[in-house]
Formats: C-alpha cells, sequence, structure tokens
C-alpha cells in the first residue's frame, strides 16, 4: 500500500475523509477538471477588474445552471451580472476537491474536530490578497536560514494566495503559534493585502481546515516523499 500522512475528501460539502496517497494527490492536481474551474475563476476575476465584457462567461453552461439553482433564493435577481459571476466561481472554488493536511485519520469517515484521531504533524499557512506576485514570498523560504520544513508551496486558486504545508514546530506550541511564528519569518505579520486586511488567514488553526486541490502549473514546490511519509522527517 502506499504511503499516506494526511486525508482528502472529494468535495467539502459531502463525501468521506479517506487515506490520500502521492496518486489520489497526483490525479486530483492533474485533473483537467480542477485546472478549468481554477482558470474560469481568474479569467472572471480578470474580466471584471479590467471591465471587460462578461457575455462569454454567462454563456457558460455550468454559469447558466448556477443561475438557474439560484432563482428561488432572495435577492439573487437584484444582482448584477458581475455579482452573479463572482457568486458563481466561488461556487467553483468550494467544489474543488480538498486536502486535510493536519490529520492522519479520524474516528469516523467524516471531517470532525471531535473525531480526530491522529494529527499528521503537518499544518497549513495561507496567506491571501497579496499585493505581490505569491511566488516572491515562497522564495523567502528558501533562504539558507530559513527555520521551516516546507513540505508543499503553491499559489491559490484566487492567483493572489500562497499555501505552505510546513512541519509543525511542537517547540514553538500549537498551531496558532505556528503560524504566527512562520508569519513573522516570511515577513507577513501586519502586512496588508489588497482588500486593506490582513493577509496571513488567522482561521487555519484548526487542524480540520481543508486546503482546495491547486492545479500542477500552480505548484511551486513539492517534498513528496516527506508530504506522504512522516518516517523519513
Amino acid at each position: 500500500m502506499e504511503d499516506f500522512r494526511f486525508v482528502f475528501q472529494e468535495n467539502q460539502f459531502w463525501g468521506k475523509c479517506v487515506p490520500c496517497t502521492p496518486t489520489v494527490f497526483n490525479k486530483r492536481v492533474d485533473a483537467p477538471k480542477v485546472a478549468r474551474k481554477i482558470e474560469l475563476r481568474r479569467a472572471v476575476d480578470k474580466a471584471i477588474r479590467g471591465g471587460l465584457s462578461l457575455d462569454s462567461f454567462t454563456q457558460e453552461r455550468e454559469f447558466m445552471q448556477f443561475c438557474s439553482k439560484k432563482q428561488g433564493e432572495k435577492n439573487f435577481a437584484t444582482l448584477t451580472t458581475a455579482e452573479k459571476l463572482l457568486q458563481w466561481t466561488n461556487s467553483l472554488k468550494s467544489s474543488l476537491p480538498c486536502f486535510i493536511f493536519g490529520v492522519t485519520e479520524f474516528e469516523g469517515t467524516q471531517r470532525k474536530q471531535a473525531e480526530i484521531k491522529h494529527l499528521s504533524g503537518l499544518f497549513m499557512f495561507d496567506a491571501d490578497h497579496l499585493t505581490c506576485d505569491p511566488e516572491e514570498v515562497y522564495k523567502r523560504a528558501l533562504a539558507e536560514d530559513f527555520p521551516w520544513k516546507v513540505r508543499l508551496a503553491h499559489k491559490t486558486s484566487s492567483g493572489y494566495g500562497l499555501r505552505l504545508v510546513c512541519e509543525w514546530r511542537t517547540e514553538l506550541g500549537n498551531i496558532a503559534d505556528n503560524q504566527i511564528c512562520l508569519a513573522r519569518d516570511l515577513h507577513l505579520m501586519g502586512v496588508l493585502g489588497s482588500t486593506g486586511k490582513p493577509v496571513v488567514d488567522d482561521s487555519c488553526i484548526d487542524a480540520t481546515r481543508i486546503s482546495y486541490c491547486p492545479q500542477r502549473e500552480d505548484i511551486y514546490f513539492i517534498d513528496e516523499e516527506n508530504l506522504f511519509n512522516s518516517n523519513n522527517q
């Protein structure tokens, strides 16, 4: 059986949490439907920001199906085309496969804090709404004296965020403590993003927090051996 260290869920709203082996991981990051959802999200965002025509997106079959399902919701009809498209692309993101890097096994098959059986020793760090290329921030982790073991680094589906999966340093404290220390070492503490809010996502302190699947070309670095096998630390 292939090594695995964390779990996978096909969709955050349904489906069992199952072992994520290298085969499972690679199949998802290479999936054309994953790339399509991410590229659509970015294309819509770019068109809206640039004041470009949105007609081609409103003709997408998935968007029309989305609008049909939303018709009964209060106030949906009053939204602008851009607002409807943003809701749609957010739903595309939310339907991506997801990884739960902080947990090796749950008591059951559902992603519940109370049912964590084993922690993986990994934790997820998220910085979004960056005003620079996310890869520029990742490169800070390449410094010779960088004190963190990074196992995975990739650009997020928005195109403006960076996600790092690192080894949990227990001498620093809990996941929240590790988040703070890593943010400082990346020179991101107190930095405000394009929304005017801090770029560091402080909601990642829950070990059951999901990480949406990236497309292959958005992965900056992966230490596959150690990401999937804790014995190789």
